[in-house]
């Protein structure tokens, strides 16, 4: 196993609308290698997320419950200024296929550009989670498929109350 490598501290930066078996892969690799892995989880300007903020936090924080050096906390600005505010040295993002490289390595010179300290560092996820999103997801989920395979088994109860929900709001329309 490899050691984590003295004080340093990332971010792991997402939506996270739901929390995933892949992104799960990525946090818990990420806190073997480094001291502190902060989990932000961001409000996107570009979509309606199926969860609020605060539960997404408490999807991840009560899945994590057994990484010890791993906490989670709301972006409410640029990645930047959450990178600074958390004295983080790195952004760790997962690259699941080509796809997302583009949109990552955007990402990536936007951040240098703002801070050209911080870091960003790409983990490819373990194969059995490299084509999982939280998109398929939650379409899955809403289309009334088993999505045991994909998310743990508290986002699994989550998924189907938010499901109802939002059923039963477009029912109400």
């Amino acid at each position: 196993m490899i050691q984590n490598s003295g004080s340093i501290i990332v971010i792991y930066p997402g939506t996270f609308d739901p929390v995933t078996y892949g992104h799960l892969d990525i946090m818990r690799r990420a806190s073997r290698l480094f001291s502190k892995v902060v989990v932000g989880v961001a409000n996107p300007l570009h979509k309606r997320p199926m969860f609020t903020i605060d539960e997404r936090i408490e999807m991840i924080r009560k899945t994590t419950e057994g990484i010890e050096n791993l906490e989670v906390d709301r972006i409410d600005g640029l990645l930047v200024d959450f990178a600074k505010k958390h004295r983080a040295k790195a952004v760790v993002r997962g690259l699941r296929a080509v796809s997302d490289f583009e949109y990552e390595f955007k990402m990536a010179w936007a951040n240098r550009r703002l801070l050209p300290e911080l870091e960003t560092l790409f983990l490819i996820p373990s194969e059995r989670c490299a084509y999982i999103s939280s998109s398929l997801v939650r379409e899955i989920a809403f289309l009334g498929g088993d999505v045991s395979q994909f998310v743990p088994p508290y986002v699994v109860k989550k998924l189907e109350i938010a499901v109802k929900r939002l059923k039963a709001s477009e029912s109400n329309r």
